[in-house]
């Protein structure tokens, strides 16, 4: 009877083991929601991909990418003034050029990765591009007859040849920057699924925490390297981060396997913006419809079927409503008639263009700490102890330093604190967080001009004439406008990569983040623009320029000053853009379920031309 029994209980536990592991082999395998797949095209699995385990093996690239340019941005004034001989205002307007084209040419390659190759493969060529302009200018300020000839601290003008070879080597790398810098932060976006709570709640944080590896590099670069390259050699300066970068480069294509890509499902999105321009302009005459309904869109199952995300319809830029009227007894073009979801993608980019104009004149302020700052500093004395030297470029190192101090106190700090506050999951709206860091960067202007007259007061008491005599005053009295503006740029250059990341069409976020850069890169242009202009009509017949050869002899306070009137207004300006932009409202139909990825109730008001 016992054995009768065991026999039983071994049976029946043979049979519930064997049923577990087969309703857990029956399992269903759960794939990201947002259509992700893997570099074949095959969808992802959610456990096995993407989040921060993913984004892991990036942030590395990011780190030495930024120390790698940081480390040429930081003292290139420096080289291009002791090594090649140029001038202030020549110096001034190449570093300009050069850093407004490392920030431009980001539209090219996020073009090219939206409409052709994809983020990974951009990124890929891009990288290669990169680190062949790094190896060609650590050869430039290390090979013989690349470089100058030097004695005793002195070296004798370059060639044609030496200069032609530095700049090609550094426009190289600005190429390479412009298919690197706007895919490697969305293609890290990109590993968190919207439509995963989860997830979802993980990507709020992730712009400030890739803008952490990305100032820890900066950090690097600003202290130590910079020191290296002024100290101990130019190619040790420069051939450090290009290891680094090489080697960063492995750790990237280790984690291929657990990327997610986001899938293309149009093939040139912004042929799109022309179509829906070309159709507001056909139909100008015509007279909208009464309500939004009325007007061309696909059904719920076109989206349910496509997986792409349905934009609400909004009351702004109504002209372009236009081109999403329905045409009845006509032989309408089906090319020509756009939806109402082409419409506001249209519109949300005219918005961007509204919120970036007004973010020029802060990124020419950014422009001043890697130029006319390293100036003002060169002339202070720079003694830290009684043996040590501090290079004038190093002091940029408290921009990031404050940046790396500040990054985690708003993340676990004053997010949590405004979210109990204003119930937003950032705890402010993204618009909010750009204001608050103009108003900062607006006072450290005002004190930067501020510290300049009490330089050019201690060079008249000390009569103070040559350009290479040290003013007898602590090059730390410019710490504050440095530190300010890193805690400004926990703000606003944070918050500009979210915002235009965030807002973008969903087919666009790779040029929608060159909204970013750009406005960094004009902002250079436009810096290089306005020392040319003051130094020619401050100069004018035989007046002392604002912004001379001779910094002891000039005026930059004057330029500061004319600087804080321009952020002033550029203020006012921003609040004005502000208050007319409405924020993306979609929709996205997964599995025959609406998820609303706003709260916002849907504008159903009457149409106006």
């Amino acid at each position: 009877m016992s054995n009768k029994i065991l026999s039983s209980s071994v049976y029946n536990f043979f049979l519930s083991n064997i049923s577990f592991h087969t309703f857990i082999s029956m399992e269903p395998k759960e794939y990201t929601q947002d259509g992700t797949v893997d570099l074949r095209g095959q969808p992802v699995l959610a456990a096995k991909t993407g989040k921060w385990k993913a984004c892991a093996f990036l942030v590395g690239y990011e780190a030495f990418e930024r120390m790698a340019f940081y480390g040429i941005a930081a003292n290139l004034v420096v080289y291009l003034t002791t090594q090649l001989h140029e001038d202030t205002v020549s110096s001034v307007t190449n570093v300009n050029n050069w850093s407004g084209s490392v920030w431009i040419t980001p539209v090219i390659g996020a073009y090219v990765a939206d409409s052709y190759l994809g983020r990974f493969w951009t990124f890929t060529i891009s990288s290669l591009i990169y680190v062949i302009g790094m190896l060609l200018l650590t050869m430039a300020v290390s090979v013989k007859f690349l470089k100058p000839t030097c004695a005793n601290g002195v070296c004798n003008k370059a060639t044609p040849f030496q200069i032609a070879f530095f700049y090609t080597s550094i426009y190289l790398i600005a190429v390479g920057a412009g298919g690197t810098k706007p895919n490697i932060s969305t293609f890290g976006a990109d590993q968190f699924d919207d439509f995963n709570p989860h997830e979802k709640k993980l990507k709020v944080s992730f712009f400030n925490w890739w803008m952490f590896s990305s100032f820890t590099g900066a950090l690097f670069a600003t202290l130590g390297l910079v020191y290296i390259q002024e100290n101990l050699s130019w190619g040790l300066g420069y051939g450090i981060p290009t290891v680094g970068l090489m080697l960063s480069l492995v750790i990237f294509y280790i984690g291929t396997p657990i990327y997610r890509h986001k899938a293309r499902r149009t093939g040139h999105p912004t042929s799109d913006l022309y179509r829906v321009f070309a159709g507001a302009f056909t139909n100008r005459k015509l007279i909208l419809p009464i309500r939004p309904s009325e007007l061309h869109e696909f059904d719920q199952q076109y989206y349910i079927t496509t997986g792409k995300r349905r934009i609400h319809h909004s009351a702004v830029f109504r002209f372009l409503d236009k081109a999403a009227i329905k045409q009845e007894g006509k032989d309408s073009k089906p090319r020509a008639l756009c939806t109402v979801t082409e419409v506001e993608e249209a519109k949300l980019v005219l918005g961007m263009t509204m919120i970036w104009l007004v973010t020029l004149i802060p990124s020419t302020i950014w422009a001043q700490i890697n130029t006319l700052f390293v100036k003002q500093g060169i002339t202070l004395d720079r003694h830290f102890g009684s043996n040590f030297q501090l290079p004038a470029a190093s002091l940029g190192s408290f921009v990031t330093l404050s940046m790396l101090v500040f990054v985690p106190m708003y993340d676990r700090y004053f997010v949590l604190l405004m979210r109990k506050k204003t119930g937003n999951p950032r705890g402010i709206t993204l618009l909010q967080r750009l204001g608050i860091g103009f108003v900062i960067q607006i006072l450290a202007i005002a004190i930067a001009s501020a510290v300049e007259v009490k330089r050019i007061h201690v060079i008249r008491v000390h009569q103070i004439q040559r350009p290479d005599e040290i003013v007898p005053m602590s090059i730390f009295y410019l710490l504050p406008q440095y530190v300010l503006l890193g805690i400004a740029d926990v703000f606003n250059a944070i918050g500009m990569l979210e915002f235009f990341y965030d807002q973008s069409p969903e087919e666009m976020q790779s040029l929608g983040t060159t909204f970013f850069t750009s406005g960094i890169g004009v902002g250079n242009f436009l810096n290089s623009f306005l020392v040319t202009m003051v130094d020619k009509t401050t100069g004018r017949n035989g007046g002392k320029s604002w912004i001379g050869k001779n910094v002891n002899d000039s005026h930059l306070d004057y330029y500061y000053g004319f600087l804080l009137i321009l952020s002033a207004l550029n203020l006012v300006a921003f609040i004005g853009a502000s208050k007319k932009y409405i924020y993306k409202r979609e929709a996205v139909d997964i599995e025959e379920k609406c998820v609303q990825m706003e709260s916002k109730p849907l504008d159903l008001s009457p149409l106006q031309v």
